[in-house]
């Protein structure tokens, strides 16, 4: 019975004076891989304007059916092309951060984020829409009216 005790001892020993491998999450970041696939994130153009053409693959790419969006003609405020997602949505409580729309949407106007810091307080931040998932106009650059 003194063995066990006697090996236990020992093995908290060595380890006492080794480097601790935590990391002090809210002070200290956690790199991530490359291949991670966080949080989507709509990109803009060079110009500041939406990328998207409100094509919809994104949307049947979709494997859990999360991406949510509808189409609108443009006036050219908004993006360069002639159609552009009036209302774009992502269940996030559906995704399953596939990648799939990242791969389907032909003008690249979707990404994959590394943001992994998800966690809401209320069911009803559960649905990320265009406002959360734009990425903000540069301040050298006019920014763009979002809608009509």
């Amino acid at each position: 019975m003194l063995r066990p005790l006697v090996e236990g001892f020992a093995l908290t020993f060595r380890h006492l004076f080794r480097r601790p491998i935590t990391v002090n999450y809210p002070d200290v970041k956690v790199p991530m891989f490359p291949r991670y696939r966080g949080k989507q994130v709509l990109m803009r153009d060079e110009n500041g304007l939406e990328k998207c053409v409100a094509c919809g693959l994104c949307a049947v790419a979709c494997p859990a059916d999360a991406i949510y969006l509808e189409a609108a003609e443009n006036d050219g405020t908004v993006m360069a092309g002639p159609r552009y997602a009036s209302v774009y949505q992502i269940h996030k409580t559906r995704c399953i951060f596939c990648g799939y729309c990242e791969e389907a949407c032909p003008v690249s106007a979707i990404f994959m984020g590394k943001d992994y810091e998800l966690a809401v307080y209320s069911k009803d931040d559960f649905i990320w829409d265009k406002t959360e998932l734009l990425v903000p106009a540069a301040a050298d650059e006019k920014a763009p009216i979002q809608g009509r």
